[in-house]
């Protein structure tokens, strides 16, 4: 099959229930190993709902017992809800499957499409996903009640939980404070060398809904959106078809390879071994 196709399942008053778009990822991801379509982008607004990849440890749950979608992919807890735009592409890959060059090739599309509206976005080594960096930390402004950055507990504190802490801490508040902040996450899963789930961008979302938990397990980092960083108002329908352009001209027109497989010399036994 040839070719990639978007479906825009619903948006706004229509948003689609994640449970319904799970159901509907399985049954394109089950008709795209048939080669029965060609590859597929789902795009999607949810209603609010918090979800838990393979790695979310127990302390990153929201403390009041907030109900978690436990899902099948990587990555840990994230939300999802109103003013993010959710992309589930739905893509054959050759095996051995690179699942690392599928991930840059979703930051790519939405780096490119941050582009776009302006904001310059970027990638953090060791972690997924798309960010706005901050200022260095001899430029970021003291925390609140002027506490020096030399005396931040999240320097020192293994432990130190973000939910207990109050706004000066809030992953919703990280632009405020200039630290690195996420705008896109991503998480996927491969089964029979089709993806599945996929990308987060925050377009106008209300943050705070990420203060409930740890998102992405990251204690020392926030989340951004389009909206906030561009200090306007950001539809998802104005973002919607430029992600779509970029999606394909990435994805589609990507030179997909399998991963590379280093080969370790054959050991020779010694003779009558």
């Amino acid at each position: 099959m040839s070719g990639l196709r978007f479906v825009r399942m619903g948006f706004g008053d229509e948003a689609v229930e994640y449970q319904e778009a799970w159901d509907e990822q399985r049954r394109v991801h089950a008709a795209r190993f048939a080669d029965e379509i060609s590859d597929t982008v789902l795009l999607l607004e949810h209603p609010p709902v918090y979800t838990a990849g393979r790695r979310t440890a127990d302390n990153e749950r929201p403390l009041d017992g907030t109900p978690v979608v436990d899902v099948d992919r990587g990555g840990k807890i994230t939300w999802h809800g109103p003013g993010q735009l959710v992309g589930y592409p739905i893509q054959k890959l050759p095996r051995p499957v690179d699942v690392v060059a599928h991930v840059r090739r979703l930051e790519e599309a939405l780096i490119l499409t941050c582009a776009e509206f302006g904001l310059e976005t970027s990638r953090v080594e060791g972690r997924s996903g798309v960010w706005v960096l901050g200022d260095p930390v001899e430029r970021r402004p003291a925390l609140v009640g002027g506490l020096a950055l030399d005396f931040d507990p999240r320097l020192h504190d293994e432990e130190f939980d973000p939910r207990l802490n109050g706004p000066e801490y809030a992953p919703s508040n990280a632009g405020q404070r200039r630290e690195d902040r996420k705008i896109a996450a991503i998480g996927i899963r491969v089964a029979k060398g089709v993806t599945m789930h996929g990308f987060a961008l925050n377009v106008n979302p209300d943050n705070k809904w990420f203060d409930r938990i740890i998102p992405c397990g990251i204690r020392d980092a926030g989340v951004a959106s389009l909206a906030n960083e561009l200090g306007r108002d950001v539809p998802i329908a104005e973002v919607l078809p430029v992600v779509e352009r970029h999606l394909r001209d990435v994805l589609g027109n990507a030179e997909l390879k399998p991963r590379e497989i280093e080969k370790t010399p054959a050991t020779v036994s010694p003779s009558g071994a």
